[in-house]
């Protein structure tokens, strides 16, 4: 068991030879009461001033000066259990944490490792304390307003679209989403084109999505990058959970009518999903100021670019839209900036991603920050009947009301039913014949008199679909023809 752990990161082995604590890097002997092996309360202490800074390493097993004292086997696995158990609570944190506890060999002795990642949101300790770092040493900040301050508004100015994937190259991207940037008319100014004389890579440099990550001191693409112009299979890679899911409900509500679920690149799911829902909405005639305005894909586009821009990319929320009779539903993972409905007049606009806003901005796929919600109010009524309810809050929601006083014809048109692929008497047919049969034996099985109605509506169908066989197959008409079941059909299923 001891020869099978992972040798401890050349990084992380760098700042244990250092031997010294900062503001990113705590050491603790964790040894407990019997010199074995327990958790520190202040490992706690230490999480939640990590996650409220700029994250950072927890080592346990290290005394304050770097050296390695390890912890005790037969404590390894409890440890990290206890501490899972912990950090997972809602009493514990708030809002909790989901850590990993890493265990080391570091020449003969072992030791566990806890990497806390800077947190996009204030992190309470014991419901009630907030601590922040302060060089080495864990700060309780929670009546100091200005402090606590200054951590929500660092906060706000951080985005998950700016983690870096230094392993991400330059040929994960798709070069003709870049040359859509290039292209775009949106990038000259005064007449001079921002990108032609620019490579692929200087203009995703341009567009902030190079950066250097903060932890490791590397340079790499960003999530932003990855999200806009990556390939399907390095979002795979680097976002696995990411997914844009829109169901159509008019008939079967518990399930859906119709669905498109999506893990691509955001600039074709916003055409994917925009043409998708678009099919069901119609786009009715609408004149505005002597003018026809495409109402639909006016609103649309506010609801998709919603969706897509302006989620909290850090959570593994799936974002979704859901069209039915009688309401158009957006749930979209978020980072409330102020929680709370959104009222018609009382719009504060904050940008959540603004180097993906940047892009789709310049495809004149959006236009100014806060418009958007501006719009829903607008054109929501217009095309849909009722008014919108926008709900600010941990899943940003969009619900658009459908009354039929709107201009859309939504809910009217027919949805196809799915014929089944058996009827009764042939499923009947296809139960019972376990053992070869012949027509007239099989015909019992089913509501057919006529042999003629059976061969047509029954036999012969099966026999086209490959789903029985003839045992005399030279002779079809043979009086001791008999059929039996394909069971390797049904494995295709």
């Amino acid at each position: 068991m001891y020869l099978t752990r992972k040798e401890l990161p050349q990084n992380l082995l760098n700042e244990l030879i250092k031997g010294k604590e900062t503001s990113m890097i705590e050491f603790k002997n964790a040894q407990g009461k019997d010199g074995k092996g327990s958790i520190p309360k202040s490992v706690y202490e230490t999480v939640c001033a990590f996650s409220n800074h700029y994250g950072g390493n927890i080592y346990l097993g290290v005394d304050d000066d770097g050296t390695v004292i390890g912890i005790d086997m037969i404590r390894i696995e409890k440890m990290k259990k206890d501490f899972i158990t912990v950090i997972q609570s809602r009493l514990k944190f708030i809002p909790p944490l989901f850590l990993e506890v890493e265990d080391y060999k570091v020449g003969d002795k072992v030791i566990l490792h806890i990497y806390v990642p800077n947190s996009s949101e204030i992190h309470r300790l014991n419901e009630r304390y907030i601590f922040d770092r302060n060089g080495d040493a864990d700060i309780d900040i929670t009546n100091n307003t200005n402090s606590v301050n200054r951590i929500y508004m660092r906060k706000q100015t951080e985005y998950s679209e700016n983690k870096v994937f230094t392993e991400v190259k330059i040929s994960d991207f798709r070069k003709d989403l870049i040359n859509r940037m290039r292209n775009s008319s949106l990038n000259y100014k005064n007449g001079n084109p921002l990108f032609e004389n620019l490579n692929d890579f200087d203009i995703l440099k341009s567009l902030s999505m190079y950066k250097r990550d903060k932890l490791s001191g590397e340079m790499g693409f960003t999530l932003a990058a990855v999200l806009v112009f990556g390939d399907d299979k390095i979002i795979k890679q680097c976002v696995p959970y990411f997914a844009v899911d829109v169901l159509v409900r008019f008939k079967n509500v518990e399930r859906w009518d119709d669905r498109l679920r999506l893990q691509t690149n955001l600039l074709d799911c916003f055409s994917q999903v925009l043409e998708f829902l678009t099919r069901y909405v119609g786009s009715p005639f609408y004149l505005e100021r002597a003018e026809r305005v495409d109402v639909t894909y006016m609103l649309l586009r506010e609801v998709i670019v919603n969706m897509l821009v302006h989620r909290e990319y850090a959570s593994p929320y799936v974002s979704r839209i859901e069209l039915r009779s009688n309401k158009l539903i957006l749930n979209n993972a978020n980072k409330p900036i102020n929680p709370g409905l959104i009222k018609k007049n009382d719009i504060a606009p904050f940008a959540k991603n603004p180097n993906i806003a940047t892009v789709f901005h310049t495809l004149d796929l959006i236009d100014e920050i806060g418009s958007g919600m501006r719009k829903i109010f607008k054109y929501g009524p217009i095309l849909f009947g009722g008014e919108p309810v926008i709900n600010n809050d941990e899943s940003f929601q969009v619900i658009l009301p459908i009354n039929g006083r709107g201009l859309s014809v939504i809910g009217t048109m027919v949805i196809p039913e799915e014929k089944p692929l058996f009827t009764d008497d042939q499923i009947n047919v296809l139960n019972h014949l376990n053992f070869p049969m012949s027509s007239n034996q099989m015909k019992e099985y089913t509501k057919y008199n006529s042999q003629q109605s059976f061969s047509k509506l029954v036999l012969r169908p099966l026999l086209k679909g490959g789903w029985i066989s003839p045992t005399i197959k030279d002779k079809l008409s043979s009086p001791k023809q008999t059929y039996y079941r394909n069971d390797d059909m049904f494995g295709k299923l």
